[in-house]
């Protein structure tokens, strides 16, 4: 009969042997080699483990002991259609620091439209990774807390929005970094400078948003607009560019909140026959291929940097126990490429007065 563990203190690996009706080597093999146990003796195990709430202790193991060496990395942590710009140079940043972390990192992802914590479960339950890293942290995300809740190490790309006591992050300064691209806008003469971005209550987005409002305003232009949202899709970006690139007009320029949006801008100005930077300057931002690509400046973040500061807050969890006491803010870089760059100083025909 299963039984609940003794005294007041946490389940012990004895706890569950005694609940599951086998060995504690049998526990141990179902957490570290399951393909040694039975799959209805393993079925049973995680079945105890599950209802104890086991967790193996973190300070009884060492980093090159009993440890994988791994920490894991959710692919899909806005949903499987969802995937950022900055998933891609981060993960190969990540990978790059972990050698110097004494680690390597494992990842994975769900099948379906939104994030989903099962595979969190199945990674820690297996024994496959030590930590986590997560990424696109947004308002009603469930890692976090979860993670929390269970003693997992993890540090995040991004700050625990929900949980503004939370330290274990590193982000970019997306405001300073959208500001930073209209002084440069302003520099190279673009006379009216408007802003597509994401719609309202994204907060990464409601921050590199605030960035370019502030900026306008500094520069002498009004924040209430010219201003255009849409969500991170290339042909939505389009239609919602039409509009602005009216606004702006020949010898403006606009400011994205990312380089998808960015894009979408150029691709309007292609199809009317204008030349980005030379008609209308276009900025995007993360720094991604896809800027890279499309000869478009953009705003990039420093990922090599954020990688490490994240596996350091990682490593020192998994030796110490401790979190930092404060997050990492870190300062993105303007990468100036042709679609700001004006090719000639003399007025386009089209110019407005």
């Amino acid at each position: 009969m299963a039984t609940m563990p003794s005294g007041h203190g946490r389940a012990t690996i004895l706890d569950v042997a005694r609940a599951a009706q086998v060995s504690r080597q049998t526990v141990s093999n179902a957490l570290k080699h399951p393909e040694r146990v039975r799959p209805d003796t393993l079925e049973r195990v995680h079945a105890e483990i599950d209802r104890l709430d086991y967790r193996p202790s973190t300070a009884a193991t060492s980093l090159r002991g009993q440890r994988a060496g791994a920490v894991g990395m959710e692919l899909t942590g806005l949903g499987a259609h969802a995937l950022s710009d900055a998933l891609a140079p981060f993960l190969v940043s990540l990978t790059i620091a972990a050698p110097e972390h004494d680690c390597h990192i494992v990842t994975f992802g769900s099948d379906g439209p939104d994030p989903t914590l099962q595979r969190y479960r199945e990674m820690w339950r297996s024994r496959l990774v030590d930590a986590f890293v997560i990424m696109d942290t947004h308002h009603g995300d469930p890692r976090p807390a979860w993670l929390l809740e269970r003693d997992i190490p993890f540090a995040s790309f991004g700050r625990v929005w929900d949980d503004p006591s939370f330290t274990s992050w590193a982000d970019v300064d997306g405001r300073n970094g959208v500001a930073g691209a209209v002084d440069h806008l302003v520099s190279q003469g673009y006379s009216r400078i408007g802003y597509l971005g994401w719609p309202q209550g994204s907060l990464v987005g409601d921050e590199r948003r605030n960035g370019w409002a502030e900026a306008v305003t500094r520069h002498g232009q009004t924040h209430q607009g010219p201003e255009g949202n849409t969500i991170q899709d290339l042909a939505k970006a389009m239609a919602a560019a039409e509009p602005l690139v009216d606004d702006v007009g020949i010898g403006g320029a606009i400011a994205c909140a990312s380089d998808v949006l960015a894009l979408g801008v150029t691709q309007v100005l292609l199809r009317r026959g204008l030349v980005p930077g030379r008609d209308v300057g276009v900025v995007g931002f993360d720094g991604s291929e896809t800027a890279r690509t499309h000869d478009l400046t953009s705003v990039a973040q420093p990922y090599r940097s954020i990688a490490s500061q994240l596996l350091t807050q990682v490593h020192n969890q998994l030796t110490t126990q401790r979190r930092p006491d404060h997050g990492l803010m870190f300062e993105p870089t303007l990468l100036p490429r042709a679609s700001t760059l004006r090719q000639s100083s003399a007025p386009h025909p089209q110019e407005k007065s």
